[in-house]
């Protein structure tokens, strides 16, 4: 669908039903925002949060 196709849509709309447009639109704006900032860690940020148990590799019992 082309930009202007998709503006005579909206403008189309009752006034209610634009404003759920414009609010998902924010939302995927910040969707998009926070999946990039995910991306960003810094190596070793855990580092000393987890902790394995001294037997963690050695064999179950039944």
């Amino acid at each position: 669908m082309s930009t202007t196709a998709l503006l005579t849509e909206i403008t189309a709309l009752p006034p209610e039903l634009r404003q759920e447009v414009e609010d998902f639109v924010a939302f995927l704006r910040t969707k998009t925002h926070r999946e990039t900032k995910l991306t960003e860690r810094e190596f070793g940020y855990a580092k000393g949060k987890v902790r394995l148990s001294d037997d963690f590799d050695s064999m179950l019992i039944d």
